[in-house]
């Protein structure tokens, strides 16, 4: 089974313009996520898909494998997509650009879903973290999701999902974390769908997976990434990197 890992990177962020070419201890925030995910050893090959001459010449030109997207595009999945077309492939693995301190054991545990998935039922495989704070659970920003008892995704939202209609009943909630592993052909077929109407609604792109009929696996981990969305989040990074060097 190859296994390869695609990082797509956009130079323009609406928070945080250029954050991904931001200096992070000597090196930019999208060459240090690079390394760490080479660094894993869980892929066959790492890419960096961009629509950056910047990134891509900084991928390139420290030996790496970056890949120009032809197209521009509205979500990571399509730009993976079109990326991996033409690439013989397996499974793939979306690591955020943004997040250069990489959570091995979780990217590993969505790669063992398709190890361990003999029939090859599930088309997708995800993140879940639990959250209890009530801001944290109302919040439209974090997507919740909500699961079948086999963990397999029920539906995603921005809306409090489960309503908890009996407070005698204990409820869970968790966050949908937008790191996923793909089977090719799901993401060839979400690529050559156009945007399905609920998914258009909550802004969700996982829905467009399952309105066309896309298994999705997710997988519980308790560990909350380091992103960098913010100058403040640079510096907390910055202070991370110092400490462990």
């Amino acid at each position: 089974m190859k296994i390869i890992a695609m990082i797509p990177a956009r130079y323009q962020a609406s928070r945080f313009p250029g954050k991904l070419m931001k200096d992070l201890g000597g090196k930019p925030v999208i060459l240090r996520t690079y390394e760490a995910a080479v660094n894993t050893n869980l892929f066959s090959e790492v890419y960096v898909v961009t629509d950056s001459d910047i990134i891509y010449k900084t991928i390139s030109n420290s030996g790496g494998n970056a890949i120009m997207s032809k197209k521009e595009h509205e979500c990571g999945s399509d730009r993976i997509a079109e990326a991996v077309e033409n690439i013989d492939v397996d499974i793939v693995v979306n690591v955020q650009g943004d997040e250069p301190f990489i959570d091995e054991l979780s990217l590993s545990k969505l790669i063992e879903v398709f190890k361990n998935d003999i029939k090859k039922e599930v088309d997708l495989a995800s993140l879940k973290v639990e959250i209890s704070n009530k801001e944290d659970i109302e919040n439209p920003n974090n997507v919740k999701v909500i699961t079948d008892v086999n963990n397999m995704a029920i539906y995603f939202s921005r809306s409090v999902i489960p309503f908890h209609r009996d407070s005698s009943i204990d409820v869970k909630y968790y966050k949908h974390k937008g790191v996923y592993a793909f089977r090719k052909q799901a993401l060839l077929d979400f690529y050559n769908t156009p945007i399905t109407p609920l998914e258009a609604a909550e802004k969700i792109e996982a829905i467009r997976y399952q309105e066309i009929g896309k298994k999705i696996k997710m997988v519980e981990t308790s560990v909350e990434a380091v992103g960098i969305d913010t100058p403040e989040d640079l510096e907390k990074a910055l202070k991370f990197i110092k400490n462990v060097q």
